[in-house]
């Protein structure tokens, strides 16, 4: 089976619940095809680059899947017909990364900084 990330943007005027509902149901189709999500990930509210259906801002979910190709198929095939979901990205990856949150990333970028501060004075 192939590694797959997927990102996917929701409509900013339904709930976190429900984005978390969404979420649920693509894993259950991602394991009816006989996939695996490994993480599932949930980033919030965020502002967009550009409307996007008249939506400014959208809900953002990171699933990080173990699944043969059929899967995804399927999976991006329902994700077309879900009017909740502006859009999606599926990439085909050779490992997960460790983390992708924002957060984590944003702590690593501020520490080399502090280090070089301190240096100079």
């Amino acid at each position: 089976m192939a590694l797959y990330e997927h990102l996917l943007i929701a409509r900013q005027d339904i709930s976190a619940q429900a984005v978390d509902a969404l979420a649920t149901h693509l894993k259950t189709i991602v394991e009816g095809e006989g996939g695996k999500v490994e993480k599932q990930e949930y980033w919030g509210l965020r502002g967009l680059a550009y409307r996007i259906k008249k939506n400014r801002k959208g809900h953002y979910v990171l699933l990080n899947i173990n699944a043969p190709a059929k899967a995804v198929i399927e999976l991006e095939r329902q994700l077309k017909i879900n009017e909740d979901v502006l859009r999606f990205l599926t990439v085909k990856v050779e490992a997960f990364e460790v983390s992708s949150n924002k957060a984590r990333r944003d702590d690593r970028a501020d520490k080399p900084e502090a280090e070089n501060t301190e240096e100079l004075v």
